[in-house]
């Protein structure tokens, strides 16, 4: 049996990642002024960027039904035999659930997850799908193993004002407002199913870091406490920042989880519209084999 590893953009592998790994990618669509974008091909972190800024009309939306249909055929015209799609969950997008209708015709062949993960979290269930894969593992197998684990998974992210947020409706232009001129720095976090509020800190970036890191540690104590360090992904993610503020976020991480596998990915685009520029974010996941 031949078994592909299909994902979307929102895991944040690029498209080079995705080919070294022998994983396959599917865009995700960025709507900027009624022009159709793909971060990562014809949008650049840095275009995002200034699209945002600049106050132009940003809006999300997942690929046509056409599309995810065409992507699977195109893995089957290759010899797979199944396909093992992992979108982003289906509390944040309707995506999921329009890909498990249109499984309904593929029985047996396209393995539809839903494990409720976004960004660096999502990004873990692809790498291990992969190694179950290697193991000779079924698509179904992968799926429900996927399944299982899918909420044994935490993210937390820092946004530098609430504009972005004001401008999505998720907060109040009033709040918006008063968190401006009281240099308060909110933090989401994302337990499966939903966006919530975390907390919020007054000042600089690194005190919101500070602050994940310690949600993190509580996190492993209480969440994970019964779990290998062996067993857990931690990955970091940011969006508009330097290069050198990615790696001061790197160095944080790494002192305060020395025994843990680190990696960074950019936030994608999905996420990245609500935040803003100068986001950061933290994701931990078990991701045992």
């Amino acid at each position: 049996m031949k078994l592909a590893i299909l994902t979307d953009t929102n895991s944040g592998i690029s498209s080079q990642e995705a080919q070294e790994r022998g994983v396959f990618l599917l865009d995700m669509p960025l709507i900027i002024d009624d022009k159709v974008y793909y971060q990562g091909k014809n949008l650049t972190d840095s275009d995002f960027c200034q699209a945002l800024e600049g106050d132009q009309c940003v809006t999300t939306c997942h690929p046509s039904l056409g599309d995810l249909v065409k992507s699977w055929e195109d893995l089957f015209k290759q010899g797979f035999d199944q396909v093992v799609y992992i979108p982003m969950s289906s509390a944040l997008s309707s995506s999921c659930s329009s890909a498990k209708l249109l499984a309904e015709s593929y029985p047996g062949r396209v393995h539809v997850v839903d494990n409720h993960r976004i960004s660096v979290t999502q990004k873990a269930s692809v790498l291990k799908a992969l190694a179950l894969a290697h193991k000779n593992k079924t698509g179904q197998e992968i799926k429900e193993d996927l399944e299982k684990e899918a909420l044994r998974a935490t993210i937390y992210l820092s946004v530098n004002n609430l504009d972005y947020l004001k401008k999505g409706g998720r907060v109040t232009p009033a709040a918006a407002a008063i968190a401006s001129v009281l240099n308060i720095k909110p933090i989401l976090t994302i337990q499966g199913e939903k966006i919530d509020s975390y907390g919020r800190v007054r000042g600089r970036i690194q005190r919101a870091q500070q602050k994940m890191l310690l949600a993190i540690q509580k996190d492993l104590k209480e969440k994970f406490s019964q779990e290998s360090l062996d067993d857990l992904s931690l990955g970091l993610t940011g969006f508009g920042i330097s290069k050198d503020l990615e790696e001061a976020w790197l160095d944080l991480a790494r002192e305060a989880f020395p025994q843990v596998r680190i990696h960074y990915d950019p936030l994608p685009a999905s996420i990245a519209s609500h935040t803003g520029p100068g986001a950061f974010g933290i994701g931990l996941s078990l991701d045992s084999i």
